[in-house]
């Protein structure tokens, strides 16, 4: 493997560090400056308010919090394997983000509850018309963009006969 290729999966890897460190450091916050139940307003209809989400993307599929655990972990696991067929820069930092942002989640399933992964996703980004998120969502949506977007750019040519 020639250094080139070692440092793809690196920075993957490092910015997927980055994403978990500041996912859990946001909610830890909010966990301790929120957990009385008070609001705080930021801009417009932008506030932050605490919730805990046992489901998946808009609060649905509660109850199925370890189902959705174990998905997400074989999901990452998939993302991490492919970083080695990774072709672009965009690619390697799309990987980066999702793998990060399901892993600030994924600690919040095994850690944030009652038992192993039975826990919650700690939310708290609330526009008031849209359902609440946090910082580990944002980096999977970014990141899932982006793969798109690389998968749209930098797509092998087929010629076709």
């Amino acid at each position: 493997m020639s250094q080139s290729q070692r440092r793809i999966p690196s920075l993957s890897l490092l910015i997927a560090a980055v994403v978990v460190g500041l996912d859990q450091l946001s909610k830890h916050w909010v966990v301790s400056q929120l957990n009385d139940g008070h609001t705080v307003h930021v801009l417009w209809t932008l506030r932050l308010n605490l919730s805990f989400n046992g489901g998946m993307a808009f609060g649905r599929g509660q109850g199925f919090g370890p189902i959705i655990g174990v998905v997400a972990t074989i999901v990452v696991v998939g993302l991490l394997l492919s970083l080695r067929q990774s072709g672009s820069k965009i690619s390697v930092v799309a990987i980066g983000l999702i793998v990060g942002g399901a892993m600030g989640n994924i600690v919040d399933r095994l850690f944030r509850g009652d038992a192993w992964l039975h826990g919650k996703v700690v939310d708290f980004i609330d526009f008031q018309w849209f359902p609440i998120f946090n910082v580990a969502d944002i980096c999977v949506n970014v990141g899932g963009g982006l793969l798109v977007l690389s998968y749209l750019l930098f797509q092998p040519k087929v010629d076709h006969v």
